[in-house]
């Protein structure tokens, strides 16, 4: 963590951000979430983790500061760091009308069925409005199968989620999916980015660019490996070639993440998939 981010910052005349005050490994400096609009009637993008008193206690200072309606909330995917402050909002705020967006993951959903709050389910390309803002809902799974970004329209600006961060690069379920979703926001050329965690990208094509040609570079790694080799390998062998100069314990970790390559491989035909009693499985070159 080396930027300071500010407890409340108001970045244009359109966002507020505040921050999740629930900083650690995975969440850096914590959960940015944005209030974004620019009259009475705003949207809240992402919520931060439950039970953290410092982030809602702030959140309702600038609402109530500034009259805001907090009539809609955005989550951009299923994580606890986005999702997991919402009762607690609402019952602090004593928001009985506001609605919850995000897009449906019935999986993970199902936990929230029958608790304070009802989940309210978007579509790639829709659109909620706020007082002089209009944000587009994009499809980018990868991250996690529910995860989106949103577009401000007005400031060709986008909220990421954890899709891009601001320091570092992200995790992700589905490496596959995952590219094809940096590869549709470095479509939308956005201006700016503000991501769920880390300070706010203000090159952003070279950061996507950095992401992508990152992944590229490791991918490229592999394939080499499995070619001068010729023979099945699994991701542990892998590793082995690709991470040697990686001290030994965060090998096993290497491996995920050599693993979610060779899926992505697998997806595109360009490696086979054999699997030896349900538990072991190696890669071949096709």
């Amino acid at each position: 963590m080396t930027a300071i981010i500010p407890k409340v910052s108001q970045l244009t005349s359109r966002i507020i951000r505040i921050l999740g005050c629930n900083p650690g490994v995975m969440t850096l400096q914590g959960t940015n979430t944005y209030l974004v609009g620019n009259g009475p009637n705003r949207v809240l993008i992402d919520t931060g983790d439950a039970d953290v008193g410092e982030y809602v206690t702030n959140l309702k200072t600038i609402v109530d500061d500034n009259g805001i309606n907090l009539s809609q909330i955005v989550v951009t995917h299923w994580h606890h760091d986005h999702i997991g402050g919402v009762a607690d909002i609402l019952s602090t705020l004593k928001l009985n009308d506001c609605k919850i967006y995000k897009i449906c993951d019935e999986e993970h959903d199902r936990q929230y069925q029958s608790s304070s709050f009802k989940l309210n389910y978007l579509a790639d390309g829709q659109k909620l409005e706020a007082d002089g803002a209009t944000l587009r809902v994009v499809a980018t799974p990868g991250h996690t199968g529910d995860h989106m970004i949103l577009v401000l329209e007005q400031e060709n600006a986008i909220f990421s989620g954890d899709c891009i961060l601001g320091e570092g690069t992200a995790v992700f379920e589905d490496l596959y999916s995952y590219i094809k979703s940096l590869k549709t926001i470095l479509e939308l050329k956005p201006s700016v980015i503000y991501p769920g965690h880390g300070p706010v990208i203000d090159e952003p094509i070279g950061k996507i660019n950095e992401y992508i040609a990152h992944r590229q570079q490791r991918e490229d790694q592999i394939v080499n490996v499995m070619v001068e080799l010729g023979k099945e390998l699994t991701p542990m062998e892998i590793v082995k070639i690709v991470y040697k100069d990686v001290p030994e314990k965060l090998h096993l970790a290497a491996a995920v993440n050599v693993g979610h390559h060779l899926e992505k491989l697998v997806k595109e035909q360009r490696v086979e998939k054999i699997d030896f009693n349900n538990q072991l499985s190696k890669y071949r070159i096709k």
